[in-house]
């Protein structure tokens, strides 16, 4: 290989280097950052003088092969199946599970936090990392015998960007730089002009065949691990909703069975479509079959125990001492999970901020880790944060604050005290509820009477966006700055609090497009402070998650997010 045929080293993987080495960015945040800009993950690992802890293949984003694997068998997983329909608007982790076999990823941000190539072959930035390169394998198949191609990137990152899909990919930081506001040419109920965001003309360029561009309005280093949030599946170029009636994919499996409440059944590709040999990019998987079946979160291990399934998505913290007497493997991750008691700003009373600051000062945050989940997990500080984000600032401890809360209530024209209902679903588990009623006992000594409306987790997500006071579970994701985004964001969709603030959304842009991670940290003291002192939640804890596979079970993965990759896991028979 000469000089010039070697890859270009982005200018800010030197000044990460130089960061690093001078002591202002830890190694694997290093290595995180190198990967983002272009780096192979096994180069960056070496660059930064770290032992990786996720051994890939050489060009794939899988684990490496097993020389012990069988090939065969169906993996019996306990989980709750859910409808299929459009990847853009999925909601659930559980229903990107089920799709996660049979569409598949530009890119594949492993447990180690490190983002590697997937669909897309390589990337590279432009130094002022505000043009992104995505260059996609060749070869890669899709189920109806076409390849993978440009139009199909250009194809789903428009319809991300279309307000009548209402995607909450728009809220990424990625698409949120490639979209503007204009006049929709309807009426709000005021008669001004409805404004909606959309794709700023140019921004999605087709290079050729297989290579696609992002021109983005402003700098983001976060594009390859915005493009592995679980709605970012790419889709064929004439995909229809729902995708559970013309299940077309690129990856190794493909849906032969959906019934909504009871089982997901997904069956490995041997032929195409129309019946000539399907080959799959990916490398060599094991499994035959891959089957859901639907169980609640508290039924699972149940499931488990009695040899139903082999494997399951989760159990609760209350159900740790059965799956310890189990014969299995239990995996526990520490996450980013966690569950907002968010108060919907624009609703009264909770467009008053006194009464949101007198019922966060109510509550006593640092409870609930040894109440909740036995002195595991982390505690939380209501500002969507997490101490395992590379990015967060510890602020000052929040205090219970008692007669504080009287004060406020009072000042807010609520001397006697107020009533209040919170709706919970538990659509993580009974912990949401024990979380409420924590709260519930805690609120009660400032004069605030908090009802609890416990309702099925069906219907709490068809309200979670809409109720004036709602428990809503946030699942984990690597970055801070990330879910602040989709959350957080002026008129994002998932921003169920409709909190608005372009002061927030001006630091929270400087703190995306700071790469010294300890002036990043200082930037988001900002961040979190704007956001917390809004008192737009009570935020107690991020939660541990738990799992188990059975012995005969090799191979399954531990995420953080609990995305199910299962290319090479296989099972005794």
């Amino acid at each position: 290989m000469t000089n010039s045929d070697k890859p270009r080293l982005h200018p800010k993987v030197r000044e990460a280097k130089d960061l690093m080495e001078r002591g202002r960015m830890d190694r694997r945040e290093f290595v995180r950052i190198a990967a983002l800009l272009g780096v192979s993950a096994g180069a960056a690992y070496a660059m930064g003088g770290v032992t990786p802890s996720f051994a890939q293949q050489a060009d794939l984003p899988f684990p490496q092969d097993d020389g012990m694997a069988k090939e065969g068998g169906i993996l019996r997983v306990a989980m709750q199946v859910q409808k299929m329909e459009d990847p853009a608007t999925y909601s659930w982790v559980e229903m990107s599970n089920q799709t996660r076999h049979m569409l598949e990823h530009l890119t594949f941000t492993t447990p180690d936090n490190v983002t590697r190539p997937m669909l897309a072959e390589s990337w590279e930035a432009s130094d002022d990392l505000k043009t992104w390169t995505f260059k996609l394998r060749q070869g890669v198949m899709w189920h109806n015998g076409d390849e993978l191609n440009a139009d199909d990137i250009i194809f789903n990152m428009t319809r991300w960007m279309d307000p009548g899909i209402g995607s909450s990919n728009i809220g990424l930081s990625t698409f949120a730089s490639m979209v503007e506001e204009v006049e929709s040419g309807e009426k709000n109920d005021d008669g001004t002009p409805k404004k909606v965001k959309k794709m700023i003309p140019g921004s999605l360029e087709k290079v050729d065949d297989y290579t696609v561009r992002l021109n983005l309005s402003k700098p983001v280093l976060s594009v390859p691990e915005d493009l592995y949030n679980y709605p970012t599946a790419i889709v064929h170029r004439g995909f229809k909703p729902p995708l559970s009636d013309n299940p077309n994919g690129t990856g190794a499996y493909t849906l032969t069975n959906l019934k909504v409440g009871e089982r997901c059944e997904l069956k490995r590709v041997t032929e195409t479509t129309d019946g000539k040999p399907f080959t799959y990019w990916g490398g060599k998987v094991y499994l035959d079959d891959i089957h859901y079946y639907n169980f609640d979160e508290d039924n699972q291990l149940t499931a488990f125990a009695s040899g139903d399934v082999d494997a399951i998505y989760e159990f609760g913290i209350e159900q740790f001492e059965l799956a310890e007497a189990l014969e299995g493997e239990i995996i526990e991750a520490r996450t980013a999970q966690t569950l907002c008691c968010r108060m919907q700003i624009t609703q009264k009373p909770f467009d008053d901020i006194r009464v949101r600051q007198a019922v966060v000062a109510a509550v006593d945050n640092s409870v609930f880790r040894d109440l909740v989940f036995q002195g595991r997990g982390d505690i939380a500080e209501n500002h969507h944060v997490s101490p395992i984000h590379p990015e967060y600032y510890e602020l000052p401890e929040l205090k219970r604050d008692v007669e504080k809360a009287k004060k406020l209530l009072a000042d807010a024209g609520y001397p006697d005290g107020i009533e209040l209902t919170i709706d919970v679903g538990n659509t993580d588990g009974p912990w949401h509820q024990t979380v409420a009623e924590i709260m519930r006992d805690q609120m009660k000594d400032a004069g605030i009477k908090l009802n609890i409306n416990v309702m099925p987790a069906s219907k709490y997500w068809e309200v979670w966006d809409k109720t004036p006071f709602g428990a809503t579970a946030w699942t984990h994701r690597p970055l801070g700055t990330m879910v602040l985004s989709l959350g957080y964001r002026t008129g994002v969709p998932w921003n169920e609090t409709l909190f608005a603030s372009p002061e927030f959304d001006a630091a929270l842009d400087d703190a995306e497009a700071t790469l010294d991670t300890e002036a990043r940290r200082e930037k988001m003291k900002t961040v979190e402070s704007i956001l917390q002192d809004a008192a737009v939640m009570v935020q107690p804890i991020w939660r541990p998650v738990f799992t188990i596979a059975g012995t005969r079970v090799h191979g399954y993965p531990p995420h953080p997010t609990q995305y199910h990759q299962f290319n090479k896991v296989w099972v005794d028979s």
